[in-house]
């Protein structure tokens, strides 16, 4: 059984707070997990689960998410930078481990750059390491669509752009994932405030994944059929990361936290713990990326 426990943080007089779910035993440094946009403290339950009988898990309301206040105008990545900062520094604790999905990811990539000997093991999945010339024209129609107050037009491209629809690849319970995505992004248009200027920043400045880092046990995961960024392109921003790891999980896309909730959390808990996700059956292996060390030096692809 765990205590919960809810800290109210502020940065410039922006309020946000984060939730900690305290083990009492811990066996590996508590989780910090951040999620995608306007993803906020409550939308874990499958990483509660399965994290909270090794240690604490730490979920988060940064500004613009959840009960925290909206992300003030002109920000970038660098004001939530200092909010996750804030969040490791009031936890007490010399190390986390730290998993990012999504825009998460970027936070997260960005927060071991500027603290490795803070980071005990990052997890990063979802990365969205480029965007291409069709996500670019999707996220300029899903702004038109806001700007004149059509909440349905904004929530059906906005969920269309972030799965694989492709009927040519499998994926299971595909029609209930969009429902669940185009429902999320309906409640985004209607209740989050500055989802305009998030879509804004979105177009004018590319994610920060540049730089590299080395001396942080690294994995990086995707679904095979991730249609944001490829599965390739993910790969290939794994191996800036000295050492890491690369996994494709199968019979999912961008979406994969939900599809495959379970898997994504026994693979952040196989990670944490200093376990081999080698064995993982739900782990793809057709040259879009099976496990691999992806360290400078190795070689990355079949046969490897």
């Amino acid at each position: 059984m765990y205590e919960e426990v809810v800290r109210a943080l502020a940065i410039d007089g922006t309020r946000f707070s984060y939730r900690r779910l305290r083990q009492p035993a811990p066996r590996t440094e508590p989780v910090v997990v951040l999620g995608g946009g306007f993803q906020g403290s409550h939308g874990w339950p499958h990483m509660e689960d399965r994290i909270t009988p090794l240690t604490d898990l730490v979920t988060a309301d940064l500004p613009g998410m959840g009960t925290s206040d909206p992300l003030p105008s002109g920000s970038d990545t660098t004001f939530m930078g200092r909010a996750i900062d804030r969040i490791i520094d009031d936890l007490g604790v010399p190390r986390i481990n730290l998993f990012g999905y999504s825009y998460g990811a970027e936070l997260a990539f960005g927060c071991a750059q500027r603290n490795p000997d803070r980071i005990a093991r990052l997890v990063l999945g979802g990365v969205v390491s480029h965007t291409s010339p069709a996500q670019q024209a999707s996220l300029r129609e899903a702004a038109d669509h806001l700007a004149v107050g059509d909440a349905e037009g904004f929530a059906t491209v906005a969920a269309r752009m972030q799965l694989c629809l492709d009927p040519g690849r499998h994926i299971p319970r595909r029609s209930l994932v969009y429902r669940y995505v185009k429902r999320s992004m309906l409640h985004v248009a209607v209740h989050v405030p500055n989802v305009m200027e998030y879509l804004r920043r979105s177009l004018i400045s590319g994610p920060a994944f540049d730089g590299g880092l080395s001396g942080v046990p690294a994995l990086v995961f995707t679904g095979e059929h991730d249609s944001i960024t490829s599965p390739d392109r993910q790969r290939e921003f794994a191996a800036t990361i000295a050492g890491s790891r690369f996994v494709s999980i199968r019979d999912a896309d961008h979406w994969v936290v939900l599809e495959r909730a379970a898997d994504v959390a026994d693979l952040a808990v196989r990670f944490f713990t200093d376990q081999p996700v080698e064995p993982a059956s739900y782990v793809a292996d057709h040259g879009t990326g099976s496990e691999r060390d992806v360290g400078p030096g190795r070689r990355v692809g079949p046969g490897n």
